[in-house]
């Protein structure tokens, strides 16, 4: 079932992608790496995931009493496997002249539990750490956070259409302690076992969750905030929050813990008051942002593998040239999957 379309989600969408490219393409201005917090970007789509899935899932329930799960499981796969798999068959060339023999197996080893939605099982196992010098010559280790995703998508709605019909009235409760347990349990998995926490859906649920419980009082009284005064002070307070902690997180910060707290509240903030005529939307909705936001997917997907590979090239060495060409290309490429392969794919009936 659709949703009412808010371009300000895109616009956040294109703010996430572009600090994870620019995070990953260590652009150093100044002596100084730019957006050292830029992996935070992959917490924004986690809060937009669970908002975007969980107002599809209740609006249909709310609607129908029911849920189509054939339909809904059918979608996300037209959605997300088609680039996934010309990202994939497009890397191997590369993969198979550019890697040595131990890192090609474990290259087609990624491969393989990526198009499971288990790559994060896969990295915890080797014990890769994301930060770590040797993460940043694994073309596929950005898709962790898409196999979250999809965990996510293949088991919440199942428990969540459970609670709908047993237990209808204690739905929001289910959410919050669900989302507590997964913070408090994030917050001290980052210090004892970082690895295992950075990777797996239980530590990262909250994120989503976070997002859901929007959807869910969205859903729920058929409206947002009213409060024009809330309306004009707290997305440009939520933009602050993302903003500030690109420019001063660090990886190696704890995370995901209670200091991801702030931008993902940023991230609510904004999906939350966000009205029309309002300054942040105008920004967010801007044709640029939206434009990005809309192939941010193909984005996502492109700029991992283009960045890896050309670091074992080694053409670039901290060229802002070489770097913006680096850019273009993905920008390039995303546009071919995002018009011929990924919005025919999500046009399918």
């Amino acid at each position: 079932m659709k949703i009412d379309y808010r371009p300000e989600i895109d616009g956040l969408r294109a703010i996430a992608v572009i600090s994870v490219i620019i995070y990953h393409l260590e652009i150093v201005i100044f002596g100084r790496q730019f957006l050292t917090g830029g992996f935070l970007g992959v917490d924004i789509f986690f809060v937009i995931s669970g908002y975007l899935i969980t107002s599809i899932i209740l609006k249909e329930l709310f609607i129908s009493k029911s849920f189509d799960f054939i339909n809904f499981y059918q979608r996300r796969i037209r959605r997300i496997i088609p680039v996934l798999l010309v990202v994939m068959l497009t890397s191997i060339p590369f993969a198979y002249f550019l890697l040595l023999s131990e890192p090609l197996l474990e290259f087609s080893k990624s491969i393989i539990y990526s198009l499971t939605f288990s790559s994060n099982f896969f990295f915890e196992y080797i014990g890769q750490q994301y930060n770590a010098e040797s993460g940043k010559f694994k073309p596929f280790l950005h898709t962790w956070s898409l196999s979250i995703e999809e965990q996510y998508y293949i088991l919440f709605p199942l428990l969540l259409v459970f609670i709908f019909k047993y237990l209808n009235r204690y739905l929001l409760h289910f959410l919050i302690i669900f989302l507590m347990i997964s913070l408090i349990l994030s917050h001290w998995g980052a210090k004892n076992y970082p690895v295992f926490t950075f990777y797996f859906l239980m530590t990262r649920m909250w994120e989503l969750l976070a997002g859901s419980i929007l959807a869910y009082f969205e859903i729920r009284f058929n409206q947002r905030s009213n409060n024009r005064i809330f309306n004009i002070l707290l997305p440009s307070t939520g933009l602050l929050l993302i903003i500030g902690s690109f420019i001063y997180f660090d990886d190696k910060m704890t995370h995901p813990s209670f200091y991801t707290l702030l931008p993902v509240i940023g991230v609510c903030l904004i999906i939350w008051f966000s009205q029309n005529k309002e300054i942040i939307k105008r920004i967010l909705s801007t044709k640029l942002l939206v434009g990005i936001g809309l192939i941010s997917y193909s984005l996502y997907l492109w700029h991992y593998p283009i960045i890896v590979f050309e670091k074992i090239i080694g053409f670039s060495e901290n060229n802002l040239q070489a770097k913006g060409f680096l850019i273009i290309l993905m920008i390039i490429f995303s546009l071919i999957t995002y018009y011929y392969v990924e919005k025919p794919s999500s046009e399918t009936p």
